[in-house]
């Protein structure tokens, strides 16, 4: 019971998030038959009364009744002007290369990031001309110096993953925004009920959906939010000009995940507080990761720029690979499994398996060993997750 102290950021929830996350996009009178649950509309396609003139849609690329309302959801989470969203994370980050960069362009990213992410700018962007350069956030030197004449984006995840480092964003958007980059961030992990980067200077908000925002670990999709008329529009666009969408049933399932957001990511952060808190007093680990945590190198920024600090937690255990590996098999709770942010416990180890594509040379330059273990911390009770770890720490080291 003494690992459940929660530890409050310094910066006050963002107001009104659970109601506006459920009521706005929901309007029951937007329906004819006045649903409270937005419907399924599986329609393609839509009659039309004069030729070229549809009342509001014409075909399911450009537009969706369910679609629509979920990103009005999406766009009051974030506090944006406007929200779109694709057919999974991956598919958003192509599509702001698409949006935002031609073949001769130049990039920056965080180095710690996530590995699909890598992967993309590392092995499909660089076969259209576009070169990228990772960098440590940490100094935003680092960032100033890497931008070039031709360098039009930055790149940044805040916490990263899976080191959960903490960016400057404010900062980040300061120096990019000088050289005239446009600054994306991708807020998959702390989700916009903790951070919300648009207010800090960015210029585009990425999410995974499949993680916090879904939530159940059913749905595939991503999210893109913006304040700034031009790139919405440009976005809009190449919902239609790709088509790299949602299916109508994904988008319910989604936009019903998000209406529990608030709930779900104050028990994500309690549990996680208790997880970290008896990781660190563990004698078989050596390390926790973890932005609460006053032990975390950037623990008062992630105070200011958080309202809280997420249900992620990484730890390096003692011993090797093989430790990690026993560990990682006796886990009862816990399911070894990709991905994160959903209502059940999941353990990865990242050199593996998340980070797996990330040459091995900058694995070992990050500190992605083979002891770091990820953690996304569910909402099972927290006494018996901190159980299950206990019995498989000790498991792992006897």
């Amino acid at each position: 019971a003494e690992y459940k102290i929660a530890m409050a950021g310094e910066r006050k929830p963002f107001p009104h998030f659970g109601t506006r996350a459920i009521h706005e996009g929901q309007d029951p009178d937007q329906w004819g038959c006045k649903a409270i649950v937005p419907p399924i509309f599986t329609s393609t396609t839509y009659k039309q009364e004069e030729p070229g003139k549809p009342k509001m849609f014409d075909y399911i690329r450009a537009g969706n009744p369910t679609r629509n309302s979920l990103e009005i959801a999406v766009a009051a989470c974030e506090d944006s002007k406007y929200a779109y969203v694709f057919s999974s994370g991956l598919a958003a980050t192509s599509t702001v290369l698409q949006c935002l960069l031609k073949s001769g362009d130049h990039l920056v990213c965080v180095n710690d990031v996530y590995g699909g992410t890598n992967r993309f700018f590392r092995k499909v962007a660089t076969n259209f001309g576009i070169t990228n350069t990772l960098v440590d956030p940490t100094d935003l030197k680092n960032i100033d110096n890497a931008i070039k004449d031709n360098t039009k984006l930055v790149w940044v995840e805040s916490p990263t993953n899976p080191l959960l480092t903490v960016i400057d964003l404010k900062g980040v958007a300061d120096v990019a925004h000088k050289k005239n980059c446009t600054v994306v961030v991708d807020n998959t992990f702390m989700s916009p009920y903790f951070q919300r980067p648009l207010g800090l200077g960015a210029d585009i908000v990425l999410h995974s959906m499949t993680k916090y925002l879904n939530g159940h670990c059913d749905v595939l999709m991503g999210a893109l939010c913006t304040n700034n008329d031009d790139i919405s529009k440009q976005l809009k666009f190449l919902q239609l000009g790709v088509g790299a969408i949602p299916s109508p049933f994904d988008c319910y399932l989604a936009n019903r995940g998000i209406k529990t957001l608030h709930v779900r990511m104050k028990q994500h952060e309690s549990n996680a507080f208790a997880v970290a808190r008896f990781l660190q007093d563990s004698p078989h680990v050596e390390q926790v990761i973890y932005p609460g945590l006053p032990s975390h190198p950037q623990h008062e920024l992630a105070k200011r720029q958080t309202c809280g600090f997420g249900g992620m937690v990484s730890f390096r255990m003692k011993g090797d690979k093989e430790n990690t590996n026993k560990f990682i098999k006796s886990v009862k709770i816990f399911t070894l499994a990709e991905s994160l942010g959903g209502v059940e416990s999941l353990a990865e180890i990242p050199s593996i398996m998340t980070h797996a594509s990330v040459p091995p040379e900058e694995r070992v330059i990050l500190g992605i060993t083979d002891t770091l273990v990820r953690l996304s911390v569910g909402l099972e009770e927290a006494e018996d997750l901190i159980e299950d770890l206990k019995q498989a720490l000790e498991v792992a080291h006897t």
